[in-house]
């Protein structure tokens, strides 16, 4: 699903809409957990004082950033290519929830017959997937194309960074292969204490 920008691309740009990065708390304090807590000890009467003030869990905000190019063969295609762009945000306007989609544009220095696909601070892989392939069918495109993206965070949260990459068939439609380096990861780990634990 699309977030879309308020106003439509310009024959040069298209552009999503501004995003609002996704946030996530930290795990509780293992203070406020009954079980965790230190054992109450009986102290002498005192004066009675303000409420304590307790820090509220660090928050974190969470992006996913890549950059790439699609050859759509011809600078009419890469205007078409747009269209396209505009076409999927107005058909996903109305879902909930949005994702953050991504920016597109056409760059001189890319040349005519390409497009350039990136984030805006942050993106959504799938969707750039969902408009290659639309790209694919409507201009007739062949081979494969693929890109990379990087998962990464405001703060140093465990198994908060990695990334993946995804290769396409343009011509059949359809998944060549990807991979997602935090699931690469649990596998290969997991193959290797399988191993130790046959022994």
């Amino acid at each position: 699903m699309i977030r879309r920008s308020g106003r439509r691309a310009s024959a040069s740009t298209a552009r999503c809409w501004s995003i609002t990065p996704m946030r996530s708390a930290s795990p509780a304090n293992s203070g406020s957990d009954p079980a965790n807590r230190q054992p109450f000890f009986l102290q002498p009467a005192r004066p009675p004082r303000r409420a304590l003030s307790f820090q509220e869990p660090d928050m974190a905000d969470f992006f996913t950033h890549f950059s790439c190019l699609l050859d759509v063969g011809t600078p009419q295609n890469a205007a078409r290519a747009l269209e396209i762009y505009n076409r999927m945000m107005e058909e996903n306007a109305a879902e909930d929830p949005l994702s953050e989609a991504f920016l597109l544009s056409i760059q001189p220095e890319h040349g005519g017959t390409q497009i350039w696909i990136r984030d805006d601070t942050t993106g959504d892989p799938q969707a750039v997937i969902e408009f290659v392939l639309r790209c694919a069918e409507e201009f007739g495109l062949t081979g494969r194309w693929g890109f990379q993206w990087a998962n990464t965070c405001s703060r140093p949260r465990v198994n908060a960074f990695g990334g993946g990459a995804h290769v396409l068939d343009l011509g059949r439609r359809r998944t060549v292969a990807w991979i997602a380096t935090n699931g690469w990861l649990d596998r290969t780990l997991s193959d290797e204490r399988g191993k130790r634990g046959a022994r």
